[in-house]
């Protein structure tokens, strides 16, 4: 029976949802995933601070948009993980929830785990949970997730090794204070207006120790150090988009870091979105351009900690209901076979095999 909810009269409640203390206890991470997961997450930190001069690609679908076809991926990307494993950290990027501009289209598997179906987030809790449980099973990877939603993350809060915070997130206050209260490293991208100081602020917000309401509870953080700033491009108010991947941009950035007392500065390069106009061959010539700053100074070889990728199986993108399996159903991508031959590049760029 739907209830009425008592503060509007426009929103309905059709299913009582699981706490996530339910959901875990329905579906819980072994002793030995929980392991594996904590050996990921300590090379992970090194890089970003600067222990490890290991390069990270935070690397997959646009969205996860179905579960054979995402762990198909992520198998591949094992395999050459072991290839690349003397210079490079591979981060599946596995987003379960798709920010929409306008608020229309396909919302990620957290709202529709069939993107044919009509939305059922109950199924879709259980689904994403199962997914980034079989990842780390499966492959020994623990994935890259967006934080669309803070009142979501405590449902897989224990499976994933890196955080995002989109382009429209960044400004939220809760987004902030959540992430400051993280273990894991949290990537705070750059406003859609390009905003460098908003930027920056977010930073600091999330790793500045603070007190704020969660999920029915006052809870106390000791500030995440390992937030830190991800590029991908701005758009002007005329709608025209720019890059912000260049030498100059990034030497900007190491100057911003520089003037305030920022705990491990770093930057996550996105290859696509603005950067790229969304034209998802042009990831392949930004990821070397930028590997190609940091060969030339020294201040943004400590900064570019890595790069995000978005590549699937097969190249572009299709509508929902196409049926191409392996194809992404929202933002194109680079398909399987450039997005091998990209990361061996990225490694022997970073072997100092090539120029």
């Amino acid at each position: 029976m739907n209830v009425r909810d008592e503060f509007s009269k426009n929103m309905v409640s059709t299913q009582e949802l699981p706490t996530p203390e339910e959901v875990r206890a329905m579906y819980p991470l072994s002793d030995e995933l929980k392991a594996v997961k904590a050996k990921n997450d300590e090379e992970i930190r090194k890089v970003f601070t600067g222990e490890s001069d290991k390069f990270i690609l935070i690397i997959g679908p646009c969205s996860a948009d179905r579960e054979d076809a995402v762990l198909e991926y992520v198998n591949k990307l094992r395999k050459v993980q072991e290839e690349v494993k003397d210079v490079l950290v591979l981060i599946p990027r596995v987003y379960t929830g798709k920010p929409r501009t306008t608020g229309a289209g396909y919302k990620g598997m957290i709202h529709q785990p069939d993107p044919n179906a009509e939305p059922d987030m109950l199924k879709g809790l259980v689904a994403i949970r199962k997914l980034q449980m079989e990842i780390i099973a499966q492959t020994g990877f623990s994935a890259a997730d967006e934080m669309l939603y803070p009142e979501n993350y405590a449902y897989v809060s224990d499976l994933l090794s890196y955080i995002a915070v989109g382009a429209r997130s960044v400004e939220d206050q809760q987004h902030r204070l959540l992430a400051s209260g993280m273990d894991v490293p949290v990537g705070m991208k750059n406003p859609t207006s390009g905003d460098l100081s908003v930027l920056m602020n977010s930073i600091s917000a999330g790793q500045a120790p603070t007190t704020f309401i969660y999920r029915g509870w006052e809870v106390n953080t000791l500030g995440n150090d390992l937030t830190h700033v991800v590029l991908r491009g701005y758009v002007d108010k005329g709608g025209k988009t720019h890059p912000n991947y260049h030498y100059e941009d990034l030497q900007q950035l190491s100057d911003l870091y520089k003037a305030k007392d920022y705990k491990n500065p770093a930057v996550i390069v996105d290859c696509n979105h603005s950067n790229s106009g969304k034209k998802f061959m042009e990831q392949i010539r930004i990821a070397k351009e930028v590997l190609h700053s940091t060969r030339h100074n020294e201040d943004i070889h400590k900064l570019v900690k890595g790069l995000m990728i978005e590549s699937y199986l097969v190249d572009g993108n299709q509508k929902p209901g196409d049926g191409v399996y392996g194809k992404s159903i929202t933002d194109a991508c680079l398909g399987w076979e450039k997005t091998e031959k990209l990361i061996k590049q990225i490694a022997d760029l970073r072997r100092g095999i090539i120029d």
